[in-house]
């Protein structure tokens, strides 16, 4: 039945192919053709396999979709982005004046055929962006016709064939970038002397980059980054003088950066030299690459200070020097800020993790207006921040946290308004939050944790209408909390404002928070019940309430938060019995309810929470047996300290049993009791001796 299936499942190919060939046996170069496209549509799946309808036996091949043909002859198919999968048939290899293939933004899977390198006239083949694996075909060199050949964002693996280097003499673009590639880089691509575009990118190819490559005289982009590779770079590369863009990020390389390279490339547009173990000082010769638009050599080892002839890069639109061991301070080295000021189209500058020390120089504020990220963050940077950092009216990203900026944050700050990421934390910021802040109508995030902030939060932060991210925590900010930025709109990752001296109740409007993740309110001075509104809350996943003053019963409305996987409640006043309801949130992994006034039985369904690893019970008024399953069964798990009248549970806990627990507690109800009418018979005939001694009237 099942073959039976499969041949029917043929037909409507089959039956094509033979009215092909039936329509035009009488020239026969084009019935093979018809058969080779009519198999190759065959193995075709997905949603654009309904798009070749064009593909039958009443029309000539020359108009089916995508072919296009010279002298009656098919030199080219082209069919990118049509949403095809499946195999490519290796009737693609019949097709011998192909000049033209490019299936390229598909999903084709499987091997590429070998029959492919039949095509000896093929000058372009762009199968990149689909989901081709195995090795790639080493008689691909066959092709000898090729000038661009394309695979890269696909899934292979293997070595790169060594007879690509040695064939493809006419290749001016080669691309196998976003795959699983392994092994050295041959030598021989040293060969392709026509070559302009290189691109090898994200693979795992590991060993020294071949000196060969330096003989690729026409060579303008050449993208190594994302593999493997160690050693220096080979001299040979700073021979390649027609280089636009040279990409060798995110591998092991070592070395240094020769003090001429500026005089190496004039053209050159992109040097990514990032994430490697390049080391020693940065080249002032850099300067004299005019054409330079972004220059990348974060996450080195490079010293010393920022050369100021890097103003001299007028065309300069992003400096990363984050993450290496640079280094300025008030004396010398922030020269080059000042010079910076010329690179009048820079967008993205990045100083962070340096040991960049002293006084921010006030010309940074002089930065170019299309300045859009500027971080200067985990370095030694004192003093104040520039009062007029308002200027810089592009910013989008500033980001000072992990310094030892103090002083107040700047009036001015509020003039970016254009601002979406705001980092000032861990800094030794004080004073009050200026209300301008509240003019950042398009700050997503704010951090400003771990300072010395005071003051009550301004209410119209609540105008940041479009954050996600608010975080105050560890300051000195005291008031209340603003219902205003409890009703922010689009607060969602986290509000963390713990560990402050905020006070009064905990607002009902809480519960407008919806789509809230976190909410953290620990370490105040927050007082009264916690409020049933809070059960509104129904994306939260971590409540943190803690070490505050909040007083009365645990809100039943909180087994609406399904999602809740932390909930924090120690440290306060809370009183009554732990509520059944808590044993609906069935996510929850970690329950802290120490030190209150809670009181009652622990509730048996709480063995349900199969999730929970750490429950904490810990200096309560609770009583009764102790349940034993769910994660009462380990009692590493579990803190019950301080509730004397617990009883029973896991023998490792080492409490009493319940039954000579509740004799003891009768015996010592009676001995009250025996003591009690002691002292009222004591009391009784002391009295009565008193009476009977008292004088006659």
């Amino acid at each position: 039945m099942a073959l039976a299936m499969r041949v029917m499942s043929l037909l409507p190919a089959t039956i094509a192919v033979m009215i092909a060939a039936a329509s035009w046996g009488a020239h026969g170069g084009a019935s093979d053709e018809a058969s080779a496209l009519l198999a190759f549509k065959a193995e075709l799946a997905g949603s654009g396999s309904g798009m070749l309808a064009s593909w039958n036996g009443t029309a000539g091949v020359c108009s089916w979709e995508g072919v296009a043909c010279t002298s009656g002859q098919v030199v080219a198919l082209s069919l990118p982005s049509y949403g095809f999968a499946g195999a490519l048939s290796p009737a693609i290899g019949n097709l011998t004046f192909l000049r033209t293939l490019n299936l390229s933004s598909n999903w084709f899977q499987g091997e590429v055929p070998a029959s492919i390198g039949r095509l000896a006239r093929l000058q372009t083949l762009d199968l990149s962006y689909n989901a081709f694996s195995g090795t790639l075909p080493s008689n691909l060199s066959s092709c000898v016709s090729l000038l661009l050949l394309d695979l890269s964002s696909n899934r292979f693996h293997g070595r790169i064939p060594v007879e690509l280097g040695d064939k493809l003499t006419s290749l001016q673009k080669f691309s196998l970038g976003n795959n699983s590639l392994t092994g050295a880089m041959p030598g021989l691509l040293g060969n392709l002397s026509s070559l302009n575009y290189l691109d090898l990118r994200k693979n795992h190819l590991e060993g020294p980059i071949p000196h060969e490559l330096g003989s690729m005289g026409g060579l303008q982009v050449l993208l190594l980054h994302d593999n493997r590779l160690s050693g220096v770079l080979p001299h040979s590369l700073y021979n390649l003088s027609s280089l636009k863009k040279l990409g060798v990020g995110d591998n092991m390389l070592s070395g240094t950066i020769p003090a001429d390279i500026g005089d190496r490339f004039p053209g050159m547009e992109a040097l990514d030299f990032s994430s490697n173990r390049f080391s020693g000082a940065i080249p002032p010769s850099l300067g004299n690459l005019s054409a330079l638009t972004k220059l990348v050599l974060q996450e080195n080892g490079f010293i010393g200070y920022v050369p100021s002839a890097l103003g001299k890069l007028q065309s300069l639109t992003a400096l990363f020097l984050g993450v290496n061991r640079l280094g300025a301070n008030d004396s010398q080295g922030w020269e080059f800020i000042t010079s910076l000021a010329n690179s009048s189209q820079l967008q993205v500058l990045v100083l962070g993790n340096n040991s960049f020390s002293g006084q921010l120089p006030n010309s940074v504020t002089n930065l170019s207006s299309t300045l859009q990220g500027l971080y200067l963050g985990d370095n030694m940077i004192s003093g104040n921040i520039p009062i007029n950092i308002g200027n810089l009216v592009g910013l989008t990203v500033f980001v000072m946290g992990n310094t030892s900026v103090s002083g107040q944050i700047p009036e001015s700050i509020g003039q970016l308004r254009n601002l979406g990421v705001l980092g000032l934390y861990n800094t030794s910021l004080s004073g009050l939050i200026p209300s301008s802040l509240g003019n950042l109508t398009q700050l997503n995030r704010l951090y400003a944790y771990y300072g010395n902030l005071e003051g009550p939060i301004p209410s119209n932060l609540g105008n940041l209408k479009n954050v996600f991210v608010f975080d105050l925590s560890t300051n000195r900010l005291n008031g209340s909390i603003p219902i205003e930025v409890l009703k922010l709109p689009q607060l969602s990752w986290y509000l963390d404002l713990s560990y402050n001296s905020l006070s009064g109740p905990l607002p009902i409007e809480v519960g407008t928070m919806v789509n809230l993740n976190e909410l953290i309110l620990s370490g105040n001075k927050l007082s009264g019940t916690i409020p049933a509104s809070v059960g509104n809350c129904i994306s939260l996943v971590r409540l943190l309430l803690d070490n505050n003053l909040l007083e009365g019963s645990i809100p039943q409305s909180l087994k609406n938060i399904k999602g809740l996987a932390l909930l924090n409640l120690t440290m306060n006043k809370l009183s009554g019995s732990i509520p059944d309801a808590l044993a609906s949130i069935g996510h929850l992994q970690q329950l802290y309810l120490a030190h209150n006034n809670l009181s009652g039985s622990i509730p048996k369904v709480l063995q349900n929470l199969t999730l929970l690893a750490k429950l904490d019970l810990s200096f309560n008024d609770l009583q009764g047996e102790v349940p034993k399953g769910g994660p009462f069964a380990n009692a590493t798990h579990l803190s019950i300290d301080g509730n004397d009248e617990l009883c029973g549970g896991n023998p490792q806990l080492h409490l009493a049993p319940c039954s000579t627990a509740a004799a003891e507690k009768n015996r010592r109800r009676m001995s009250r009791l025996i003591c009690s009418d002691k002292e009222a018979m004591v009391q009784f005939i002391s009295a009565l001796y008193k009476t009977r001694e008292l004088p006659q009237l």
